[in-house]
């Protein structure tokens, strides 16, 4: 399994409170975000990883290719409109094989990650799986319209009356790559609306429910994912 992990912004929001540290390297329990997160993909499957960084951080990627994740690192700089155009800039290495794919700032229990990644793989009729949580504190959430079945019927900016929400942790089938040029020409900006599209072209999309899943976009998310991981041991 190919493991890529999407950084490409630049995490201003996190400047603005006064955290000058990048947003890869900030430390959640005295690991930064990163580290933590491409070695969990080490432990549960990955063979190959990929990393992209917002050009404004080459520090990060030499402290990456220091460490010696067991599997390869192939981390790159790049400034990208949006995170879909940080996928797509990885399409060519990606592609051939489902891959997992997290943002930069998700912070996750490592058992579900695991049992989410068991739920993806066995999942063979669906062309991507989508980690979805209860717990919905983010200001511009993509709910998930799920039914009976963890299939997802929609996306919603606003949560309404729905119980769920998408987490950045994704498993997808390379097939997705084939709507990339659809996606580019008709003008879709963000992730969340090229997965309005795979809807809209027929691709099935499963839900796997977490707990709870910690966006790090404000300093007080960092004590929030430091509570909630202490509280996993």
């Amino acid at each position: 399994m190919k493991f890529a992990v999407i950084g490409a912004g630049e995490g201003s929001r996190l400047k603005d409170e006064g955290i000058l540290v990048p947003k890869p390297m900030i430390r959640v329990c005295g690991v930064p975000l990163t580290e933590r997160i491409l070695r969990i993909a080490a432990r549960h499957g990955a063979t190959s990883l990929y990393m992209i960084i917002n050009s404004s951080f080459p520090e990060v990627k030499a402290y990456l290719e220091s460490i010696d994740f067991g599997i390869p690192l192939d981390c790159q700089l790049l400034s990208t409109p949006s995170s879909m155009h940080t996928l797509f800039a990885l399409a060519q290495k990606l592609r051939g094989e489902p891959f997992c794919l997290t943002t930069v700032d998700t912070v996750f229990r490592e058992s579900e990650f695991q049992d989410f990644i068991r739920f993806a793989v066995s999942s063979k009729n669906a062309d991507g799986v989508l980690a979805v949580t209860g717990f919905i504190y983010d200001e511009k959430p993509l709910c998930v319209d799920i039914d009976e079945n963890q299939t997802i019927l929609g996306f919603m900016d606003t949560q309404g009356s729905l119980d769920w929400a998408t987490g950045g942790i994704y498993y997808f089938s390379p097939r997705i790559f084939d709507e990339m040029d659809l996606a580019l020409g008709s003008g879709v900006v963000r992730l969340r609306n090229f997965l309005r599209l795979l809807l809209r072209r027929g691709y099935v999309l499963r839900a796997f429910p977490f707990s709870k899943i910690i966006d790090v976009d404000h300093a007080s998310d960092i004590e929030e994912a430091e509570r909630f991981l202490q509280e996993s041991i």
